[in-house]
């Protein structure tokens, strides 16, 4: 198995979407020693905004192409490569102004194009990343997965359309959330979360046990 793990958060360390994804994708490596783990870290090494360069070269014969725009779509293809050669896939970020850090926005926006990750048909528009398992790690500093706030949180319905509009549905979401309310609130985050994680990985554990 591959697995892509993307970071966005801009916090570094004290990163708690990052803290628990790490650990994810390293249980899920740990299952099987055939399994391969692949970091995007969007923060060390952010992907640029799409620009003219990029808009028109993706449009653009290879051989056509301006060095310019050779080198974003060059980008973009990579990034590609590396989503549809993974397996399961894990994104991380936090929770900024009620949806995805701008970081982890440009990584969708190199991913969604048209003719690679998704096609438009007869029957409308297909989506060409298909068989991957996608785990969205969100924190925030409030309580978004229930109660008033709910109407609030723009990032996972935002993360559900887009990836599923690329074929990629079979979606689960880890929430490390109220960590803006407090010390016991944080552990209590952590702690839920880590257990989410280590009830993910025991499974996967006893799927490779299962087919060895």
């Amino acid at each position: 198995m591959s697995i892509l793990l993307v970071t966005s958060s801009p916090r570094g360390a004290a990163s708690h979407s990052t803290r628990v994804a790490t650990d994810l994708a390293q249980k899920l490596a740990a299952a099987d020693p055939s399994n391969t783990l692949v970091v995007r870290d969007l923060v060390a090494n952010p992907l640029p905004h799409i620009d003219p360069d990029y808009a028109t070269g993706i449009y653009t014969p290879a051989e056509a192409r301006t060095a310019r725009q050779a080198e974003v779509v060059g980008v973009s293809d990579a990034v590609l490569d590396e989503l549809f050669a993974a397996d399961t896939v894990i994104l991380a970020t936090g929770f900024i102004n009620f949806n995805i850090s701008s970081t982890l926005k440009s990584w969708v926006d190199h991913v969604a194009r048209s003719g690679k990750s998704f096609a438009y048909g007869e029957n409308g528009p297909k989506g060409l990343v298909n068989g991957k398992k996608v785990y969205i790690v969100l924190a925030s500093g409030g309580i978004y997965s229930e109660g008033a706030a709910v109407q609030m949180d723009h990032a996972v319905p935002y993360l559900r359309s887009v990836l599923g509009f690329l074929g990629m549905t079979d979606i689960e979401v880890i929430r490390v959330e109220g960590v803006g309310m407090g010390a016991d609130a944080v552990t209590a985050a952590l702690a839920k979360a880590t257990a989410k994680v280590d009830a993910i990985a025991a499974a996967t554990a006893d799927q490779v046990a299962a087919a060895a």
